[in-house]
């Protein structure tokens, strides 16, 4: 198929960019590529929407939301995703030019399967790839954290989950917060997952002094990423955080110990090594139980537990040993982040 590439058209000025693209300057954009061969993860697209569906707004580059409407041109990124409670999607285009809205924070791709609950995915229409000027496809990684710092902040948690929506984004928040009224410098880290700013502005009203995430590394999702560049990934981030400051950083593993990556990260020693203590977030006393087992398993013993089972009215009456069971109130104590940090001391030393 021939390439046609062409300049930018009146549409892209009244184009809508996603949070997805925030790291690219607008005025990089010198034309776009009509008719691709191929799409890559990352990768600047240009969409009209032709119907709206289970995504009615999107979330736009400078923090805000956008109501979507039939006509409307987006510039997102093209991505996979992996969300149980909604789409399961590669990176694609159909042969008649339509993608899925994948995800709100502005990923794009084919979707696979869905949740039931949920309905079919707001339908795009593919203009182009857009092009800067020395002709090359636009794509995230082209604005992602340059490498080469590999010191890392004093301390760093790291917050895992049973599954999606378990509580760990409150978990994380919760430790943020409880750190910063300690004294520290705290960083944030959204180490995987799809693109999106709800997480990464509660960790900033926790009152993180560095955020950042996965996109900052050049990646709409990390869903069907290679692991070591996950890995390199998640390294880049926590040293960034330590390159600005933060004394000690928390971070966030999207999704359940049993996702696919998650459980490649947990399988391999990078990230072990990059954690002095965990905490995990579970949705109920079973899964807790479960996924207690499997992380020791993995010689990973968390400090507490957390997420949507503190919410439970039989809560307090359950018992893991010694292991507490702390809400988000918990976490935001100074008391409970002296008492880890203080636990963190204690294994060093022995």
């Amino acid at each position: 198929m021939i390439k046609t590439v062409i300049t930018p058209t009146p549409d892209m000025s009244r184009a809508k960019w996603c949070h997805a693209t925030r790291r690219i300057a607008q005025d990089h954009v010198f034309g776009f590529e009509t008719h691709p061969e191929q799409i890559n993860a990352g990768d600047l697209l240009l969409v009209e929407v032709t119907k709206i569906s289970q995504h009615r707004r999107i979330q736009l580059r400078d923090g805000r939301f956008s109501r979507l409407f039939t006509g409307d041109m987006i510039v997102l990124a093209a991505g996979a995703r992996f969300a149980t409670d909604q789409f399961i999607g590669h990176v694609g285009v159909r042969s008649d030019r339509t993608l899925d809205l994948l995800a709100g924070g502005g990923v794009a791709g084919v979707e696979e399967a869905r949740h039931g609950a949920v309905k079919p995915p707001t339908t795009l229409c593919l203009h182009g790839r857009l092009l800067g000027a020395d002709g090359a496809v636009l794509n995230l990684k082209d604005e992602a954290l340059a490498g080469g710092a590999t010191d890392l902040p004093e301390a760093v948690f790291t917050v895992l989950g049973t599954g999606m929506n378990a509580g760990k984004t409150d978990a994380v928040a919760g430790l943020v917060n409880g750190l910063t009224r300690l004294g520290l410098r705290v960083g944030a880290v959204k180490a995987t997952g799809t693109a999106a700013f709800g997480d990464t502005h509660l960790y900033e009203a926790a009152g993180a002094q560095t955020v950042l995430d996965f996109t900052d590394c050049g990646m709409a999702s990390t869903y069907k990423q290679p692991i070591d560049r996950i890995e390199t990934s998640i390294t880049r981030l926590l040293a960034e955080t330590a390159r600005q400051g933060c004394e000690v950083a928390v971070v966030e593993i999207a999704d359940g110990i049993s996702q696919v990556e998650t459980a490649e990260l947990l399988a391999r020693p990078a990230l072990a090594r990059m954690t002095d203590g965990w905490l995990l977030a579970a949705t109920d006393e079973l899964t807790a139980e479960v996924a207690l087992a499997r992380l020791a398993s993995r010689g990973i013993a968390p400090l507490a537990l957390s997420g949507l089972m503190t919410r439970s009215p039989v809560a307090d009456g359950l018992s893991f040993g010694q292991l507490p069971i702390l809400d988000r109130g918990e976490l935001a104590d100074p008391a409970t982040a002296s008492a880890f940090l203080q636990m963190l001391r204690q294994e060093t030393a022995a």
